[in-house]
């Protein structure tokens, strides 16, 4: 069920605001264009600066708009893990299909801390969970012995790996088998991720390149010669945007690239700012050389 080209949803603004009518617009774009599944509130949907009552009105509306079509992975994870208990119960009360849970940021909890944070959140929701490793972000690293301990647990489905290490997939692939779902967190690693037993991306490129996107994740995920070299032939000309999306801090790139393509302003919420006229030209380049602007 969750597999392939997932977005990593931008949450556009106007003035401030949620701007619902740009935010509506991108889900249908994404609808009408292969993307596998929806992923609102994360890091690149600017959680850390929505107020509790956007978090949740981002999942409804994405739950809404897309009517059961594709899969909504709601993120819904803190470093207070009663609030993560609160935004999982609302996704699942939404209608969301799992829930994208970080490990919690700042605290920086022991390997026993990690699994009790997640077991607290799996025994009092009924959402597939979708653990986001990501060490750069959060500063701590989920062990594999963590993560397969917690897969045990009736809720536990899967990981969106953000480590960059791609020996992991092969690590979690040996130690919990193909039913555990590997995402990975990064772009630019999807090709090698999925030949290693990983089955998709939460991707943020995917927010201006979706057909790009979709089509590469579907073919890397085939095995006959010439699906694996038409995906290294898309993978070769996604890698420039993969790496425009990432010269400043995410999601300020791909949000000048959504105001590019016409999808939604670029305005972003303190403490991020708007790319710098540097940058700009560098995601502008990486859009022409894909044929998308």
């Amino acid at each position: 069920m969750f597999k392939g080209s997932n977005v990593a949803l931008i949450t556009p603004f106007k003035d401030d605001n949620l701007d619902v009518d740009s935010y509506i617009k991108l889900i249908h774009f994404h609808l009408n264009n292969g993307t596998s599944g929806l992923v609102p509130a994360g890091t690149t949907g600017e959680s850390p600066t929505l107020s509790h009552k956007e978090h949740q009105q981002v999942i409804d509306l994405c739950i809404k708009e897309s009517k059961g079509k594709i899969p909504v992975i709601a993120g819904t994870g803190s470093n207070s893990t009663e609030e993560a208990i609160s935004l999982t119960s609302h996704a699942e009360k939404a209608g969301a299909s799992a829930a994208l849970i970080v490990t919690p940021y700042y605290n920086k909890p022991t390997q026993e801390g990690l699994y009790q944070h997640y077991k607290a959140i799996n025994d009092k929701c009924g959402l597939p969970i979708i653990i986001y490793n990501i060490p750069g972000r959060s500063v701590i690293d989920m062990s594999v012995e963590t993560m397969a301990r917690l897969f045990e647990l009736k809720n536990i489905v899967g990981v969106k790996d953000a480590t960059g290490d791609l020996d992991r997939v092969d690590q979690q692939l040996k130690v919990m088998g193909n039913e555990f779902i590997q995402l990975t967190g990064n772009d630019d690693n999807a090709l090698e991720f999925n030949r290693r037993g990983g089955v998709g991306t939460i991707s943020v490129t995917a927010n201006i390149a979706p057909k790009l996107c979709s089509d590469f994740q579907s073919l890397s995920l085939l095995t006959d010669d010439q699906s694996k070299k038409e995906a290294e032939n898309l993978d070769k000309i996604l890698q420039p945007l993969h790496y425009s999306m990432f010269v400043e801090s995410n999601p300020s790139p791909v949000k000048y690239a959504a105001k590019i393509l016409g999808l939604c302003d670029d305005a972003v919420r303190l403490p991020l700012v708007t790319v710098t006229d540097k940058t700009k030209n560098i995601i502008s380049k990486a859009l022409e050389a894909a044929k998308l602007a």
